[in-house]
């Protein structure tokens, strides 16, 4: 993925770098730089920094612009890069950086990888994809929730969830009430959560990853007070984290279901997105366009 979700070869190295040498595999995610010295840095946290750096159309510590992937080679302060493991391929590796470290740090922190939690998945797309993959890697039961009937086959024969539920069905909707330990909500479609608040159990978790393009209505809060439930939002993971996603996908063989393109069938890749005609991530292949 060209903006921040960028994997390849390390060409050259700066003098003071100690960790990576020229040929080694890595990856860039959504950050390139941060205070290093604040709380949140000195907790591994660096992309709840105040001054973080994203890696795309933000200002870089010399006042330049960030311009992501959009070319063949990148130069990154080494803090922020990651080491892609040797059984992950480079292209299904690209959205573990974003997509897939999302919903990771989200799980991990809010204690959604137990072994043997009953775990719903609100959207199905990048972000959903990677959270039916660690739900089950963790042990977990899932189902997905999602407004497309059509992915129900490939979301089960395909991804291995348990279950599908169809979101526009009220009376599947309603047969799943007080049946989940935790929901992941990585739709970007502004709807209600409260359905979901419904299908919790007592001290159930709603996770909202998602970015609505308009704020979704929030569940009545006396339906959190009576069944102590909670609804919190999450976003990416710092650098140690970050690893460890990569590190674990590699042990447990998650990859991204992934289309490699080139650049020149980028315009095409967006109009196929707007019809979510994809499974479930483009990445494309920037060195093969450019060279």
């Amino acid at each position: 993925m060209t903006m921040h979700e960028i994997t390849g070869v390390v060409t050259e190295v700066g003098s003071k770098v100690q960790n990576f040498k020229i040929g080694d595999r890595v990856g860039v995610g959504c950050m390139v730089g941060s205070c290093l010295s604040c709380v949140e840095c000195d907790s591994n946290l660096e992309n709840y920094c105040a001054q973080r750096i994203l890696t795309y159309n933000n200002t870089y510590y010399d006042g330049t612009n960030t311009y992501g992937g959009y070319s063949d080679h990148i130069v990154v302060k080494e803090h922020f890069v990651v080491r892609i493991p040797d059984n992950l391929q480079l292209d299904v590796a690209a959205p573990l950086l974003c997509a897939g470290i999302t919903v990771y740090s989200s799980m991990k922190f809010f204690g959604l990888d137990k072994p043997g939690l009953h775990l719903g998945v609100v959207g199905l797309g990048g972000h959903g994809h990677f959270c039916v993959k660690f739900a089950k890697a963790f042990g977990a039961k899932v189902t997905v929730i999602s407004s497309s009937p059509d992915k129900k086959n490939d979301v089960i024969d395909r991804l291995g969830a348990d279950a599908f539920i169809y979101g526009e069905d009220a009376n599947q909707m309603q047969d799943a009430t007080n049946t989940m330990d935790g929901i992941i909500d990585v739709s970007s479609k502004a709807r209600s959560l409260q359905p979901y608040i419904s299908m919790l159990k007592t001290h159930g978790k709603l996770l909202a990853l998602g970015s609505p393009s308009s704020s979704n209505s929030l569940p009545n809060v006396n339906s959190l007070i009576s069944g102590r439930k909670t609804v919190a939002g999450s976003t990416i993971g710092g650098l140690k984290e970050t690893q460890e996603v990569l590190d674990f996908a590699a042990k447990h063989n998650i990859a991204a279901d992934i289309e490699l393109i080139k650049m020149d069938y980028v315009n095409t890749a967006i109009e196929r997105i707007e019809k979510v005609d994809i499974r479930y991530r483009f990445v494309i292949d920037v060195g093969k366009t450019l060279s």
